[in-house]
């Protein structure tokens, strides 16, 4: 018999993962989701007969998806159609190019012919990270609502590649001479939303998890996932309510006491997990104890990002599944952006063209193609309305002149964009910031918004926004560490799966 009722406020990644996760535990859990989808950033946008991923596109480090499923006793495999992308991407540097993959021999051999005398360093890099993985990746599964938590052997062991003022691309200058290769292995800080040369060299292990155990993509697109998850929190008897936005938490003394939805029904809970945006959340959602919003700006966040949905009357099947083309002077661009108010014009911009490996997000013939671009968060008032047009322009130029889709414009069909102002006006996200807090060394770890909240004794934080940090797989993982803590609250036992060990 269910005892303990729990409310899951947002049905993004890591609300689904506490979700079927409790569900499974013999918890009541209802969720109630704003939107009449599920997966947040990570759900479906739908234009015509074209379907594609609103915001993450690829999934690495695959095998922290598999273990939240198991925990939900269920194998992701049979809800979930995975490809192994091989070459995983292609980056781009003006006439130079770099096709990327796990294969070890293969990595090297591609590198030494686009970057002569720089094959030594990668396995050099690979090798030595191999090890630094090993010691820090414990320290990202455990949750640091405690001070105390430092003092554990795990993070103790990591603190000479934590306590560092070293950059990414710091650590890249001991392995590479040439300044574009670096990038090879910086870009991944995008995830973060941060800058190569100012995001925590910890972080080098981005790039190696990449490039050591592949990317996977899900046919039909990777909001599919938060699609299953969603099947699986439902077969464990989890209550989903879609359209159903709440107007704010609703607490007894330092106790949540439940949610009061928009439309005046109160849902009454003795755990609540929150999976909104977390700035948007404590300032807007807290019923009277909310952060101000200038207070809450006073916080280091992400960039945004300026989106292009275009669903393509044609297919380009010369063209990767996955392209990055860097700016010209990348770290102008990067700075600029870490500004805050300047919209570069030599842009960098990420483009899928999944259409070339999955059937299942277009019509035959048709393709969807998926365009990026980090840009400066909304932070400084950036009229978007006006240089949305232009922008797009330009975009679509630098692609047709830099890629073999010289026609692109002639073959749209239907398009949609999201400014960072639609980021933050339609998607509730916190100044636009895509990736949401900055993960400098004053907002990572216990300086991070705790997965079990400060002060508030049984509410609990998932998300882009508390510990790990922003990615998929982070995020799955703040979903499980925050299931795993409210069980331990409530004395539900449970049986953690350990996945990675095979792994690391």
């Amino acid at each position: 018999m269910r005892t303990k009722k729990v409310v899951i406020v947002g049905a993004g990644p890591g609300g689904l993962t506490a979700g079927m996760i409790l569900a499974r535990r013999g918890l009541d859990v209802t969720m109630v989701e704003k939107r009449d989808r599920v997966g947040g950033r990570n759900a479906e946008l739908r234009l015509g007969d074209f379907s594609f991923d609103t915001g993450p596109t690829f999934l690495h480090q695959k095998f922290t998806l598999d273990e939240v499923f198991e925990e939900a006793g269920r194998k992701a495999e049979d809800y979930l159609d995975f490809v192994a992308l091989d070459p995983m991407t292609r980056l781009s540097w003006g006439e130079v190019s770099l096709e990327t993959t796990s294969e070890v021999e293969r990595m090297a051999a591609n590198i030494e012919a686009a970057f002569p005398g720089d094959a030594q360093g990668y396995r050099r890099f690979m090798e030595d990270h191999e090890g630094k993985l090993r010691t820090i990746f414990p320290c990202l599964q455990r949750p640091y609502h405690r001070l105390g938590a430092y003092f554990h052997v795990n993070l103790l062991k990591a603190l000479p590649y934590v306590a560092t003022r070293e950059s990414v691309c710091d650590v890249l200058d001991r392995y590479f001479q040439d300044d574009r290769l670096k990038l090879a292995f910086t870009f991944q800080s995008k995830y973060l939303g941060m800058s190569p040369w100012k995001c925590p060299a910890l972080f080098s292990i981005l790039s190696f998890l990449e490039y050591r155990y592949g990317i996977h993509h899900v046919q039909g697109g990777l909001c599919r996932i938060s699609e299953a998850m969603a099947e699986v929190f439902r077969e464990h008897g989890g209550s989903l309510r879609l359209s159903a936005p709440i107007r704010e938490l609703v607490f007894s003394g330092d106790r949540a006491a439940g949610v009061l939805l928009e439309d005046g029904e109160r849902l009454e809970a003795d755990e609540v997990i929150v999976n909104a945006d977390y700035a948007h959340a404590v300032t807007e959602l807290w019923n009277g104890r909310s952060v101000s919003g200038a207070a809450m700006e006073q916080k280091k966040f992400s960039c945004s990002t300026f989106m292009l949905y275009l669903g393509l009357d044609t297919l380009y099947s010369e063209e990767p599944h996955h392209h990055i083309l860097f700016a010209d002077d990348y770290r102008r661009n990067v700075s600029e952006i870490q500004g805050e108010r300047v919209v570069s014009d030599d842009m960098s911009m990420y483009l899928r063209n999944s259409s070339v490996t999955d059937p299942r997000v277009a019509p035959p013939g048709q393709s969807q193609l998926y365009v990026l671009v980090p840009t400066i968060n909304t932070r400084h008032g950036t009229d978007w309305e006006t240089l949305q047009e232009e922008y797009r322009e330009r975009i679509l130029s630098r692609i047709e002149a830099r890629t073999g889709m010289h026609d692109l414009r002639s073959h749209i069909v239907e398009e949609r964009i999201i400014t960072p102002d639609g980021w933050r006006d339609g998607m509730d996200v916190f100044m636009g910031a895509t990736f949401n807090l900055a993960h400098t060394l004053d907002q990572m770890l216990y300086f991070r918004p705790h997965n079990r909240m400060a002060g508030l004794e049984n509410v609990y934080l998932v998300g882009g926004g508390t510990h790990p940090g922003s990615g998929l797989p982070t995020i799955y993982e703040s979903g499980r560490i925050s299931a795993n803590l409210l069980c331990d609250a409530r004395g539900v036992g449970y049986e953690r799966v350990d996945k990675a060990v095979e792994f690391l």
